[in-house]
């Protein structure tokens, strides 16, 4: 069975909006973007690649999908992270992209997000991996399809943006599983499902 492991930066008060780059999300007028780049040391590079040990797809939603596929196969090389990504199954999940799919390992879910997902785990043998993409993981939170929270809370408050747990979304009971902190204030959380 495939187990889906959500991989999120997130501000003190929940925002997980535009992390990485200034330029990356300025949806709803946000100007914090990038709030996340300036706490990567190497205990976050390092918490990230321990996330994805072992076999591995990507999935991701549209939004998150064309950002990544825009940055990261145009990356200089080497980059071990770039080529990870360029490695690995792509699995894209949206309404409005059709096929072929422009990066390379890339394909979209057939039909609901959800129910694919659901397919997948049930028949699958490998990690599904997902970052950023927050409407989809509201959509897989709310069907129970979320395995592994892995969450990188930094020490900022951002007062805006859009957040990963939405106000009127499903409760859950998680069961912390690992928690520590890094030399630049980001705590390391790992969550699964109680």
């Amino acid at each position: 069975m495939s187990r889906v492991v959500v991989i999120e930066h997130l501000s003190l008060d929940g925002v997980m909006q535009a992390p990485g780059r200034a330029d990356e999300d300025e949806r709803d007028g946000f100007a914090h973007g990038g709030w996340a780049a300036v706490r990567q040391d190497p205990q976050v590079v390092e918490a990230m690649g321990a996330f994805l040990a072992g076999p591995w797809s990507l999935l991701l939603g549209r939004r998150t999908y064309e950002d990544f596929a825009a940055f990261w196969p145009a990356r200089p090389r080497p980059d071990p992270f770039s080529d990870a990504l360029d490695a690995v199954p792509k699995l894209v999940a949206s309404r409005t992209l059709r096929a072929p799919l422009g990066w390379q390992r890339s394909e979209l879910l057939d039909g609901d997000a959800a129910d694919a997902v659901e397919r997948l785990r049930a028949t699958g043998d490998t990690t599904l991996a997902v970052f950023g993409s927050g409407v989809l993981v509201r959509s897989l939170l709310a069907r129970g399809l979320v395995d592994v929270l892995h969450l990188q809370v930094h020490p900022v408050v951002l007062g805006a943006g859009r957040r990963l747990f939405a106000a009127d979304g499903p409760s859950a009971q998680l069961r912390l599983a690992a928690a520590r902190s890094t030399p630049s204030g980001v705590l390391l959380a790992t969550y699964e499902r109680a």
